[in-house]
């Protein structure tokens, strides 16, 4: 009897463990990983006390609408500048590029850049950084606007996907030095696609 309360708790004690897991997964490989990083104390940048109670990101739903193949441009004999950021911190960024896309029926275009010192590193050398705003902010998204991962492409085309557009870590923990989305990366529609805002 002893032996069948213990397998009966132990298989409650691992449904349970699986459904936390569950709920924290996500619906794409993108938020998979967010949210397994997000819930890993030595990875997160939530604070401590929204760390406990971390179930996962509030994602838009994915819509494939949001996937576009955009044109790429090498701009040349850009010089590198001082990124303004949410603090005293002024990284080196140069602008990489410009690509030009269209969305729901009307034409884009946005900068892309690359951080001098983050290139240095392995692993890194041809990542891009896309920084934008759109009229989500400041309601259903972040109000300081998100980012995009992206890296150099082989040819003058590239895919973005808006699905993977996240949050500055400056949205979670004031703590963090969070570059400041550009004004000329503004784009004029709403972009319901990535991570929401973070309710705290």
């Amino acid at each position: 009897m002893k032996t069948i309360f213990s397998l009966f708790f132990g298989l409650v004690f691992l449904l349970s463990c699986a459904q936390d897991k569950q709920r924290v997964q996500g619906e794409t490989e993108f938020q998979r990983e967010i949210n397994s990083e997000y819930k890993d104390a030595s990875k997160s940048p939530l604070k401590e006390k929204d760390l406990k109670k971390f179930k996962g990101l509030d994602f838009f739903k994915f819509d494939s609408a949001y996937v576009v193949t955009a044109t790429f441009k090498r701009t040349l004999d850009e010089k590198p500048f001082k990124m303004k950021t949410t603090t005293d911190r002024r990284p080196d960024y140069i602008k990489y590029g410009e690509i030009a896309f269209n969305l729901k029926g009307k034409d884009y275009k946005l900068n892309v850049y690359q951080g001098q010192d983050l290139i240095k590193k392995e692993g890194y050398e041809d990542y891009l950084f896309l920084p934008f705003l759109d009229d989500t902010n400041g309601d259903e998204s972040y109000g300081g606007g998100r980012y995009i991962d992206m890296r150099i492409p082989s040819g003058d085309t590239l895919v973005v996907d808006f699905n993977s557009a996240y949050n500055p870590y400056c949205a979670y923990n004031e703590k963090y030095s969070c570059p400041i989305v550009p004004r000329e990366n503004y784009l004029e529609i709403e972009v319901r696609a990535g991570v929401k805002a973070f309710k705290k």
